[in-house]
């Protein structure tokens, strides 16, 4: 009997050492599997944080070519990304620099670059600064509009407007040394300037592969022929603009005149006055 005992407790001792070698060998492969898992999980972050990092750069390369307030409301989820429009009432601001056809047709292409690229960022520095959604720009002109996708009211978007134009205006009367100095120009850049406000259709324009955010209808017309008809160094503003902002701007009246593509006569105001004007909800 004694025997017995002694082979029944051998045998429930090797079984337990079995056990406790089995459950060790366990632990030790949950170990090896938890560490595992932990450097796939450190892995497949390190790959999300560098596929972040590479979307955040492609993300900012993206943004300059759109205007930045259409880039923040996108990524806001405000607007969505679709084939859509809306009438608001806008106030439409075009520049161009004079004779520049002709001053770039004679100088170096590295050097046309340098002075478009610099011109460019002056104007639009100030345009954001102002609250200007930059539009385009179509060589040495620049179209921009206030009203969209951001408006501070009618009168404040025109005021604003003018008064972006009007430190346009005085900056480019600040670099006339620099642009003859940095870039070896025959004379000093001179720029033109039309304003109009009116209701205008807002929105995405193009195909389902390729969209254009934009402002078009008469008022945008009107805006563009003013430009062309402005003085060198001046601004126009439309009788719509004017009516906007004469109480904070000092004009001159013009005479009435025929622009091509515009029905009847048309007023111009002719901006007589470039001190500062205090800007509207900014």
């Amino acid at each position: 009997m004694e025997e017995i005992s002694k082979d029944a407790e051998l045998k429930k001792m090797q079984s337990q050492l079995s056990k406790f070698k089995l459950e060790a060998k366990l632990r030790r492969n949950l170990a090896s599997e938890i560490e595992k898992q932990k450097q796939i999980a450190l892995a497949a972050q390190s790959v999300a944080q560098e596929k972040s990092k590479e979307l955040e750069v492609l993300s900012l390369q993206l943004a300059k070519y759109l205007p930045p307030q259409l880039y923040q409301s996108i990524f806001a989820g405000e607007t969505q990304v679709n084939i859509a429009s809306s009438k608001k009432p806008m106030t439409i601001f075009f520049s161009d620099l004079v004779g520049f056809t002709a001053l770039s047709d004679n100088m170096a292409s590295d050097n046309l670059t340098n002075m478009l690229n610099f011109y460019l960022t002056e104007m639009s520095n100030i345009a954001l600064e102002f609250g200007g959604t930059i539009d385009k720009y179509i060589g040495d002109a620049v179209m921009i509009f206030f009203g969209d996708p951001h408006s501070r009211g009618v009168e404040e978007d025109a005021i604003n407007c003018v008064a972006m134009a009007v430190k346009m205006q005085r900056r480019m009367m600040d670099l006339t040394h620099e642009w003859k100095a940095q870039f070896g120009l025959p004379r000093p850049l001179q720029m033109r300037v039309g304003i109009n406000s009116g209701i205008c259709t807002v929105g995405n324009f193009g195909s389902e592969s390729r969209l254009d955010y934009t402002v078009i209808g008469g008022a945008v017309n009107l805006a563009s022929r003013l430009e062309g008809l402005s003085k060198p160094n001046g601004i126009l503003l439309s009788e719509h603009t004017y009516n906007l902002v004469h109480k904070q701007v000092s004009c001159h009246e013009g005479k009435p005149v025929r622009l091509k593509g515009i029905s009847g006569d048309i007023v111009a105001y002719e901006v007589a006055d470039y001190s500062e004007i205090t800007p509207a909800g900014l």
